[in-house]
């Protein structure tokens, strides 16, 4: 499997925004400006995460985004389904799979492997990574080129 640029930068931005959210909302371009990522294409990252009820938006002269549930509610599973959908690494071993999925001798390899990907990532929760981020780069600045 292999995340889209939407899902990674959907996931620095929520991440962004549990580490400075916490006391007013965030805007756009503040978010934007300290993970490099463009503003158009965050907004459109943000309302799928607002479709998905992670999310809220804040009208008004202080307004932005704010998460609409604590840090620790929200896993990192929940956060790339919003934005990748279904996270299996093979489609066969779901359910309406491939065809030949009834007799396929490597389903189970599949089956185990979309299993350990889906468990791990409902594992992780927003806040051990806004708190990981936290010490990794205290100001928040954008230094990740990473593609």
């Amino acid at each position: 499997m292999k995340l889209s640029t939407k899902g990674r930068y959907g996931l620095r931005a929520i991440i962004d925004l549990a580490r400075f959210g916490k006391e007013a909302p965030v805007s756009i371009s503040s978010i934007a400006a300290r993970q490099g990522i463009s503003e158009g294409y965050l907004e459109q990252i943000v309302a799928l995460l607002k479709k998905a009820t992670l999310v809220k938006s804040v009208r008004g002269a202080g307004g932005g985004y704010v998460l609409a549930k604590e840090a620790n509610e929200i896993s990192v599973g929940d956060i790339l389904r919003a934005l990748e959908g279904d996270l299996d690494a093979v489609n066969c071993s779901a359910e309406g799979g491939c065809a030949a999925a009834d007799e396929c001798v490597t389903k189970y390899v599949w089956r185990k492997i979309n299993d350990s990907i889906n468990e791990t990532v409902d594992e992780m929760l927003l806040s051990e990574l806004a708190e990981e981020s936290e010490d990794i780069n205290p100001d928040g600045e954008f230094e990740n080129q990473c593609k």
